[in-house]
This record gives C-alpha cells, structure tokens and sequence, in this order.
C-alpha cells in the first residue's frame, strides 16, 4: 500500500489568492507548515505564466483543479494552454449546475457533457473529475435512483472520474468509505474534510479529526485503493475565522491520524 501525498485545496484560502502578491505570501506559508502540493480552486485572474513561476518559487505541484464547466464548454483549448503551462493535467467540476439536478433527464443531460469534455480532454492528454456535495446522494424527484448513482453508472470511466468529499458524502447519508470503493480506480485526490453539529443542530466545519467523519477509515481506504491525493478543504466555519490556522490544526490532526 502507497501511503498518499497530502495537500490543501487551495478553496479552503480563497481570499488570500486573489492577486499574484497574496497568492506568493500563502504559498509562502503554507511551505512553511511543510506543504508543497495543493489544488487550485477559486484563485483569482492572475495569469498562469504568473503562477507557474509563483508555484515554481516555493516547489509546489498543482495535482488538480476546479474550472468552471461554462469554459470547459465554450473556451476549451485556452484552459487546457493554461494548465500546461502551470504542469497540470487534471480539471474537476466543483458542483452540477442547478438546472442539472432535478430529474433524470436534467441529470443525464449533464452526464453527456461530462463524456463528451471528458472525451475531448484526453485527446490532449488531460482527464476529467467531478466533486460531489451531498445533493448527489438524495434520491432523484422522478426514479429511485441518485444522481451519483447515474453518476457512477453512466459516466464514461475512460474519461470522467471523481473527486469523492467524504464530509459532503457522509452529511448527504453515504459511507465515505463504501463510496471510495464504488469509485475504484476512478480517483485521484480525495477532499479530507470534517464536521460536526453545534448545540442548535447546524452542521459546522472544522479542522480534520475534531468532527463526526471516519477520517481514519477513509485514509486506510486510501491507501488501499492506492489513490495518490489526499486535499484538505474546508468550506468556511473556520477557528477564530482564521482559515490559516484551520489549516495548522489539520496538519496537527492529520499527522496524529495516520500515526495511530
């Protein structure tokens, strides 16, 4: 078993990516706390000639990111240039659109986009992730099916995979761990990310190990599955609102995971 390689999905310090200069200084700490492979998600129009050399500066690797599917559609070819450039060949899809979640056409409609840029990806050389929430996991309004199980049924496995959230899939009533295995061999990063309720019983994010997720399980699946990635994320909720100290407390809490 491959123990795999942990990073931060770069989500979680959106506000402090929005420009090259903070972009620089979070790289900058996050190499600090012995970080060196992140994902990019929700970064700011900072060219990716600029971040290749920004990345470059404190030897960060990029094993994934989040685009949004309009310019998977519609500007294909500049954004595949542009992962080049930054030395990334894996694009996800954050979410489904709204309009793509009701029913099973809404659904299927959806799943043959995914085919049909996945397919189109790997002329290049580039595949295609999707990264479930928890409204995956709810039965659809017209079968008695989810959308992840059409998801997982119908999606081509030569050119889509998944980027399985395991906090999002455990509050949406699926086992983290029983949904890495129905994804096998369809993984590349796993968002580690944990909750738990507060007194008034709101769901709230927190740094990994302090929630309800079987963290420890889905690591061991991870490295049974020998999936390469493994991203914190965490969406807001953060200690003291300081998503850089979320961040320490995870390197803190996922170091004694793997160790116990």
């Amino acid at each position: 078993m491959k123990t795999p390689v942990f990073g931060i999905q770069l989500f979680t310090l959106r506000d402090y990516i929005q420009n090259a200069e903070d972009f620089d200084n979070t790289l900058a700490r996050l190499s600090k706390m012995g970080i060196h492979d992140v994902q990019i998600s929700a970064i700011g129009d900072i060219p990716a000639e600029i971040q290749r050399d920004i990345l470059n500066k404190y030897s960060m690797k990029v094993c994934i990111t989040h685009k949004p599917i309009d310019r998977m559609k519609n500007d294909l070819d500049k954004l595949l240039d542009e992962h080049e450039i930054i030395g990334c060949h894996d694009i996800g899809i954050g979410c489904a659109p709204i309009d793509a979640r009701d029913n099973r056409n809404a659904v299927r409609g959806f799943i043959k986009d995914l085919n049909e840029i996945g397919e189109k990806m790997a002329k290049r050389g580039f595949h295609l992730y999707y990264h479930n929430h928890a409204f995956e996991f709810y039965r659809l309004a017209d079968m008695n099916k989810s959308m992840m199980d059409l998801l997982l049924e119908e999606t081509n496995p030569e050119y889509v995979g998944f980027i399985p959230d395991v906090a999002w899939s455990d509050y949406g009533g699926q086992n983290p761990v029983e949904l890495l295995e129905k994804m096998k061999g369809r993984v590349k990063v796993i968002h580690f990310k944990d909750y738990m309720f507060d007194e008034n019983s709101n769901r709230c994010f927190v740094p990994l190990t302090q929630g309800v997720v079987d963290l420890k399980g889905c690591f061991d699946a991870a490295c049974r599955l020998e999936i390469p990635y493994i991203m914190y994320e965490h969406d807001d909720n953060w200690p003291d609102d300081d998503p850089f100290k979320a961040c320490e407390e995870t390197i803190n809490g996922y170091k004694e995971l793997i160790n116990n």
